[in-house]
């Protein structure tokens, strides 16, 4: 009888460990999320919150991962990136709804200002990916994607200015702060370094102007997904403008997509933590460098970074070992993007500012022209260039999202993820392009 009552008792405990850490926040089991809580609850209440890393990495990892669940199952939102939405702009309208306590606030912002995470995690998280990017997909793809991509570059550029200037905003504003954000490759890769270097060259705090940029980089992802959309039903009735998720009529498309299978066969090899700690030390090396650069030609440190990795990456000179911890680092690495995406909502993107951009007409009318001129060539040009006229535009269309959760959310509006090689190319390289080209200009016009 005794013997029963302990089974019958270990069971219920094992029951109850498996609920309350079989359900999850995000990535945190439900049991340590709950931890977290109630200790950080008696330290706020107390005053005793720690403002470094350990309190800081608490209060990101609380919020954020909480931010993201949340955004991941509102519906509809789900499938426009609302993970990465809610962790931004969500804990911005918390700040200044003053419903995130006034400790909490002032730990996260003393975190983000003083231990350059944002730094850290950008160097792991494009050495990571640029690194482990499989080479003949690299160069291969590039290829094909150059022209459709480079044009309708070009025009969205032009007629988005164009656009701006008739609406009275101004060529310079427009050019710089609405239609560059659209096309630089997302948050991470993108607006981040992109709102670095344009505050090293303008003399101001990086804050104001992320918060500018980072409005246009989220519509302009949206609008990407509700079109990859309609060109998956345009598909559907009329078929001799799709391949059915091959991009090129005749080609090697079966060969890309075996190198993007084996791409997905890396994430079933074990992490090994000697080399994926030896990559995190080479693309710490990589930006120290980028810094000694910018003090010579003035060339953010960030966008040095890109452009070397990309360029060691194509001509065949990064090693096995570190191709293997590449994948793992940026494995690794993106588990802190909710967390960081809060800490930037805190700490960089005022609510007023982000109210701006939403409740701008004119800005609304540029990204959406921006978007769709983008998207548009691609679909005429490829057609010169046997190209399924589809599937190109949905590559291109990429261009304009938000990294990789921009790709996988346009993609699947458009039901081609068997795309994901071309997508991740005009994401990444285009994005480099776009904002290294940016910041050059801008210096130039600077005078500095």
């Amino acid at each position: 009888m005794l013997n029963l009552e302990t089974q019958n008792g270990a069971l219920e405990r094992s029951t109850f460990q498996s609920k309350l850490f079989g359900i999850k926040i995000n990535i945190v089991p439900l049991g340590i999320y709950l931890f977290m809580l109630v200790c950080m609850f008696l330290a706020v209440n107390r005053g005793l919150m720690p403002s470094g890393l350990i309190g800081g990495m608490t209060l990101l990892a609380l919020y954020g991962y909480a931010c993201a669940e949340l955004g991941g199952r509102i519906p509809l939102l789900k499938y426009v990136g609302g993970t990465v939405i809610m962790a931004t702009f969500l804990p911005s309208y918390l700040v200044y709804v003053d419903l995130i306590p006034k400790l909490a606030v002032t730990s996260i912002v003393t975190f983000m200002k003083t231990t350059n995470f944002l730094y850290v995690y950008i160097a792991c998280l494009v050495v990571g990916s640029i690194c482990s990017m499989n080479r003949y997909v690299l160069v291969k793809a590039f290829l094909k994607m150059f022209v459709p991509l480079v044009i309708g570059t070009i025009v969205a550029m032009a007629v988005g200015t164009l656009a701006g200037v008739l609406l009275g905003i101004g060529w310079y504003h427009t050019f710089f702060f609405i239609v560059i954000p659209i096309l630089a490759g997302g948050v991470g890769e993108g607006a981040l370094p992109l709102s670095m270097g344009y505050s090293s060259i303008m003399g101001t705090e990086q804050d104001a102007i992320f918060a500018s940029v980072l409005p246009c980089v989220m519509l302009g992802s949206l609008l990407a997904i509700v079109i990859s959309g309609g060109l998956n039903m345009l598909g559907q009735k009329h078929p001799e403008y799709t391949g059915n998720g091959n991009l090129l009529k005749t080609g090697d498309d079966e060969v890309l997509k075996a190198a993007a299978i084996a791409e997905e066969e890396k994430k079933k090899i074990p992490i090994d933590n000697t080399k994926m700690l030896n990559v995190a030390l080479f693309a710490f090396s990589l930006f120290i460098g980028g810094t000694w650069v910018d003090s010579v030609i003035g060339l953010p440190a960030p966008i040095v970074m890109l452009v070397t990795a990309v360029c060691l990456k194509a001509a065949g000179l990064v090693p096995d070992y570190v191709d293997q911890g590449a994948h793992a680092l940026f494995r690794f690495i993106v588990l802190f993007t909710p967390p960081l995406l809060l800490g930037v909502g805190v700490a960089m993107t005022p609510w007023k500012n982000v109210v701006a951009v939403f409740t701008n007409p004119a800005y609304l009318v540029i990204i959406f022209i921006t978007v769709a001129s983008l998207i548009a060539t691609a679909w005429f040009i490829s057609q010169k260039l046997n190209m399924n006229p589809v599937e190109a535009a949905m590559v291109v269309a990429c261009h304009s999202g938000q990294g990789g959760t921009g790709d996988v959310a346009i993609l699947t509006a458009g039901k081609r993820l068997e795309l994901m090689p071309f997508a991740q190319v005009s994401t990444r390289l285009g994005g480099v392009a776009n904002v290294t080209m940016a910041i050059a200009l801008m210096r130039i016009l600077a005078g500095n």
